[in-house]
């Protein structure tokens, strides 16, 4: 970064700021921010003497605006010194605004709060069995991903837990260059599997107040860092299970891979638990640090990717050829939910797998209604007790609605004693529920779905005997209380099911495209398993992180794209030890071309709603492990083409010169938005007739022809040409283009969907088409 126009910017603006020329710049219009410069210029091994001349130019840079470096060293609490290029600090509005206007800032943004993508026991509106589960012949060749270190932007991480252990590994790979930040915690200890640990609180800490020591530690006392990572690159461990339900031998998607805890979010504030300031420090410190992959299971509104601290991290990351996996958030199922867009991300779904842990409600009229649980205790053996819709336990001064969702304090323990209640889900969290039922002297707990849940059911470790209902079997329920004198009801323990129909469906929380940010970028990118995965959990919290449950688990159920994320991530280091000279694009392309859009069915892949999903719900489609480490053909693509895919969306070459920390230069003409070299083809503003898009594959098989064939959308004609590409060696690229013209005759309005495979009958390389008319 060069710093010769500082002082002589906006000198007018200085005089006015010189008043804030005291020993501290905080005051109650100040707020912190993140001053992005893009990338850094460093030659060779970045030093610490390299690093701490970084440092002084940030404080050199600041003072600059406000009359002094010592106000401007009191101010700055992170300085990126390492691959990103920029600080943190405590400014004032306006002082940001004129930061934001220097040439050689590329962006100056507030340091935002990000939300964990866990849905947990609450609402937004591992084990794995069957074909998700990579197999062992196939993947002997990848030593389960042996050679790979994974990195987790989360909680942190319980060191304790046997997904930890380091037995039979060997040594530490030489590369690495992270550390255990354990000395103020002489509990926490890392080992051959846990490799490293590191945390970072100052973004936190300048949004929430001064923080005490027990900040300091990478612990995960939260359980959702060690649940991600542990699904990610967990080690084999036998007799895992809930409640002894799904036992089975737990591991993570590579299960030999060294991995590393970067903890980023806290105890949540107004609901706010990560900051962008700390997000990047950390993507600072894991990709120097020697990262493969790096997952991240958070994500906050989508943004301009300037101002996008996850969208920043994951760019500097790629250049050094790291592939990040993020999760596509969990506001669905309304559309344009979907955020972590950037093309060079991996952006994960969330789908069921075909495994239930199921409970059934038990009418007095003989119905049986299946419904699903971890409930740790049960009701008596066949023993029936009164059920009434909770609204009709309302305490005084209280209103039917609260009542009816069951919140604390919402019952009549007179009206609610020895009976099971029926909660209505939705607002408070769902275990929170079952707890206000317990105090009020319910036995057990009905959780009804709404119809917007419609399907969708989640196994929680509910505190009482409880079931969850979809919202049909919910309706049936609410005619059979309000029709009968005295209804009765039986809540069945859980059990474990496997082999359940339809698998996978879309969870009704995962977010959904198309994306506000860049539409002609598929979002996102593949669905994977997200709900009840069984995972390491830590020994701070209970299951349901509530703090009047004194339960503790080695390993929890939790559902959210949070849990698909790592499932991607952990498949994405089978792949990177497999393939070490693969780019992280290459990685992607794996993943979503071999990815399917059926279930066990079969059919197409469902919503919560029994709807045919479509590829804004899952991407390409649920992730297939054995067949990403054979594609046949990829869609390769680099840092110059994300760079000239900037270009197109209207970013200038200045700014781009500086995020990339390279000079360069956009095309004299404009590269089409729709030619990003990408596995999926997407366009969202489709022209009067037709549209050209060009795409290169390169064989990463054996010499074979690939014939195509169209599954066109509603409306449009797609051509191929050429229809067949030949390749007679390894590396070798093809070239071709897709021409979409709109059909004559009236042609319904919106969003169509179809397909592309290229095919050499061994190899099925898909990708989706989506257009909008």
């Amino acid at each position: 970064m060069k710093l010769t126009n500082a002082l002589s910017f906006l000198p007018s603006l200085l005089l006015i700021l010189l008043h804030m020329g005291s020993k501290s710049m905080a005051s109650k219009n100040s707020s912190s921010y993140v001053v992005y410069f893009g990338s850094h210029s460093h030659v060779g091994e970045i030093t610490e003497d390299a690093m701490d001349r970084v440092r002084e130019t940030h404080y050199d840079f600041l003072g600059s605006f406000v009359g002094s470096r010592e106000i401007a060293t009191g101010a700055i609490f992170y300085s990126y010194t390492k691959h990103i290029n920029g600080f943190a600090a405590l400014l004032d509005h306006n002082l940001a605004f004129a930061i934001s206007k220097h040439p050689e800032v590329v962006s100056v943004f507030p340091n935002k709060a990000l939300k964990l993508h866990t849905t947990r026991s609450w609402d937004f509106l591992g084990l794995e069995h069957n074909s998700f589960v990579p197999s062992s012949s196939i993947w002997r060749k990848a030593r389960f991903g042996e050679d790979s270190i994974i990195a987790n932007l989360d909680t942190g991480v319980w060191p304790e837990s046997k997904s930890f252990s380091d037995e039979g590994l060997g040594p530490i790979p030489s590369r690495w260059k992270g550390i255990c930040q354990n000395q103020k915690d002489a509990t926490f200890h890392c080992n051959r599997k846990l490799i490293g640990a590191r945390y970072f609180y100052k973004g936190y800490a300048a949004a929430v107040g001064t923080l005490n020591s027990s900040f300091d530690s990478p612990r995960d006392i939260d359980g959702h860092g060690s649940h991600t990572l542990s699904t990610a690159g967990g080690a084999f461990v036998r007799g895992a299970s809930v409640f002894g339900q799904g036992n089975g031998t737990a591991k993570g998607g590579s299960p030999r891979a060294r991995v590393a805890a970067y903890k980023v979010c806290w105890p949540p504030v107004k609901g706010n638990e990560c900051y962008d300031a700390d997000v990047l420090a950390a993507f600072d410190a894991a990709i120097h640090d020697g990262a493969d992959v790096i997952s991240v299971s958070l994500g906050g509104e989508p943004s301009s990717f300037f101002n996008d601290s996850v969208a920043i991290g994951s760019f500097h990351a790629a250049k050094k050829r790291i592939v990040v996996v993020c999760s596509a958030g969990n506001s669905g199922p309304a559309d344009s939910t979907v955020t972590n867009v950037a093309p060079w991300q991996i952006t994960v779904g969330a789908s069921t797998m075909d495994r239930e842990f199921a409970s059934n409600l038990i009418l007095g009229n003989g119905k049986h209604y299946k419904g699903q649980s971890l409930a740790s205790s049960s009701l008596p053996h066949a023993k029936f007790y009164p059920i009434i819709a909770a609204f009709q336990a309302k305490a005084n001064n209280v209103s039917a609605l609260d009542a009816q969702l069951c919140k604390l304090g919402s019952l009549d323990p007179k009206k609610a004693k020895g009976k099971i209640l029926v909660c209505l889900r939705g607002q408070n969290g769902r275990v929170e529920k079952g707890r206000a039922v317990a105090l009020a002297g319910g036995v057990g707990m009905v959780l009804e779905n709404t119809n917007v849940t419609g399907n969708d059911l989640t196994a929680d470790p509910h505190v009482l005997p409880a079931t969850q209902l979809s919202f049909k079997n919910s309706l049936a329920l609410s005619r059979y209380i309000n029709q009968t004198k005295k209804p009765i009801a039986h809540i069945t323990p859980s059990w474990t099911v496997l082999g359940t129909k339809p698998a996978p469906v879309m969870a009704a929380f995962s977010s959904k495209g198309p994306s506000k940010v860049a539409p002609m970028i598929l979002k996102p990118d593949i669905t994977a398993p997200g709900v009840s995965v069984i995972a390491a959990y830590t020994g701070a919290v209970s299951p349901t992180n509530e703090q009047f449950d004194a339960r503790r688990l080695l390993f929890n159920a939790v559902s959210g794209t949070s849990m698909s994320c790592p499932h991607v991530s952990g498949i994405a280091g089978l792949l990177k030890t497999r393939y070490p000279s693969w780019s992280p694009a290459a990685i992607r392309s794996a993943i979503m071309t071999t990815a399917t859009t059926m279930d066990d069915i079969p059919g197409p892949i469902q919503n919560a709603t029994n709807m045919k999903a479509t590829p804004f719900s899952y991407g390409a489609g649920h992730v297939r492990p054995n067949r990403a480490v054979n594609p046949g053909l990829v869609y390769d693509s680099g840092i110059k083409d994300y760079l000239n895919f900037l270009c197109s969306l209207g970013y200038n070459a200045t700014q781009i010169s500086v995020f990339s920390g390279k000079k360069f230069a956009c095309s004299s003409h404009k590269t089409s938005l729709y030619n990003l070299n990408y596995p999926s083809i997407t366009v969202p503003n489709f022209p009067s007739s037709k549209v050209t898009v060009t795409r290169t594959v390169k064989n990463v098989g054996r010499p074979s022809t690939y014939i195509v064939r169209v599954n066109n959308p509603e409306g449009v004609s797609v051509a191929v040409k050429p229809t067949s590409l030949k390749f007679t060696k390894v590396g070798e690229q093809k070239t071709f283009k897709v021409t979409l013209a709109k059909r004559k005759g009236k042609v319904a309005k919106g969003y169509v969907f179809g397909d592309m495979v290229w095919s050499d009958k061994k190899h099925i390389v898909r990708s989706p088409i989506v257009v909008k008319l």
